[in-house]
């Protein structure tokens, strides 16, 4: 068995796709330490700052004190403490949604809650940039899949016009994102909407990489749309922006506690830890003020800066800079890194064949003068084909 693997393996390496964990030996943040080497972190999706904050570390520490480390059990049986309900509480303030839905990871929210809103004989239409989470979750359903190029409108409406006439009672379901964690692009939601509500689907909105990034208090892209109450489920993690860990499910009641009854990644996952959901509390709170607005800023700031050195428009703080050949971009990632950059090279299958690249997340934590560092550095690169 273990000569399988060491043959596979080694075809991944051949093709430079193999993969390796990094072992991280400082806490979180703009600088981290990585096999001795102090580096100038741009590979985490840290964007606020918030995974190493001292208020979110002092309401750990109390829940800690108070609840003790583990929940004991899943959400249905004993596993829902005082924490949980005042974290999904906050999230439904926060995202004006009437409800929300906390699960143990984002993964674990698209795969509980797709296979619950869709069954065989409905339709599910996805983007085809959609991150894995979601993909999966559509297959788990069983129902019938169709996906449209990234971004294009022509095809979605092709699709929904396909769904429509063949079942015209079925459930359809578009999912996409708001932000897409590889291209840091945005999806355009207002054209999205307007198909959704011509053909008479629902939409999921996984706003993974807006929250805590776009719209007033980081409220996500719906929010800054004023399409908020156009989407019908909207997903999010606790687990980038705000610093903690965990997913979320906001909506109407209806839907969540429909959730509660269905969805088999809530049901049988123990709760997750209160003192990580008390933090996670903290963080929306943090976001709710006008601290959190200002540390918004100070991120969008952040953008700006690199925006300029490099000549670009991004839209959201991821920054793509593709260089297609997978062991270029190795060799470029190895690059910065011996020039005091932690920056991640992306290949396949994360990205299609031929579109690898170093993906740069921005941080409200970085300085300025780091940013210009790191584009210096990246333009020191060898040009890209």
């Amino acid at each position: 068995m273990s000569d399988i693997f060491a043959r596979q393996l080694e075809a991944l390496r051949a093709r430079s796709l193999d993969r390796h964990l990094r072992e991280i030996s400082s806490p979180l943040g703009a600088i981290v330490d990585l096999d001795t080497k102090r580096l100038i972190n741009f590979s985490s999706n840290d964007y606020l700052g918030l995974a190493n904050d001292p208020q979110l570390r002092k309401a750990a520490m109390e829940a800690i004190a108070e609840f003790g480390v583990g929940a004991g059990a899943s959400r249905l049986i004993s596993g829902t403490q005082s924490p949980h309900v005042r974290l999904e509480t906050a999230l439904a303030k926060w995202k004006e949604t009437e409800a929300a839905l906390c699960f143990s990871s984002g993964y674990a929210a698209a795969l509980g809650t797709i296979p619950a809103l869709a069954e065989k004989n409905d339709v599910i239409i996805l983007d085809k940039l959609c991150h894995a989470s979601l993909i999966d979750g559509a297959k788990l359903s069983g129902a019938t899949l169709r996906v449209f190029p990234h971004n294009h409108l022509g095809k979605l409406k092709s699709h929904l016009e396909w769904a429509r006439q063949k079942n015209p009672a079925a459930r359809i379901l578009i999912v996409t994102e708001s932000v897409f964690s590889m291209d840091g692009d945005r999806a355009p939601l207002p054209e999205i909407v307007k198909l959704k509500k011509d053909f008479g689907a629902q939409l999921f909105l996984d706003e993974a990489h807006a929250v805590g990034v776009i719209g007033r208090n980081g409220r996500g892209l719906a929010f800054e749309e004023n399409l908020s109450q156009e989407v019908d489920v909207q997903m999010g993690t606790l687990s980038k922006a705000l610093g903690v860990s965990g997913g979320y499910i906001c909506g109407s009641r209806n839907m969540t506690e429909w959730l509660i009854n269905r969805a088999r990644s809530f049901i049988f996952s123990t709760a997750p830890p209160p003192a990580l959901t008390v933090a996670a509390k903290a963080a929306v709170d943090f976001l709710s003020s006008n601290e959190g607005e200002k540390r918004r800023q100070r991120l969008w700031r952040n953008i700006d800066i690199l925006a300029e050195e490099l000549s670009i428009q991004p839209a959201s703080a991821i920054v793509p800079w593709i260089i297609g050949d997978e062991k270029a971009t190795l060799v470029a990632a190895q690059n910065l890194q011996d020039n005091g950059f932690l920056v991640p090279a992306i290949r396949y299958p994360t990205v299609a064949k031929g579109t690898a690249r170093l993906r740069i997340t921005l941080s409200a934590a970085h300085e300025a003068t780091q940013l210009r560092s790191l584009a210096g550095a990246i333009k020191r690169l060898p040009k890209r084909d």
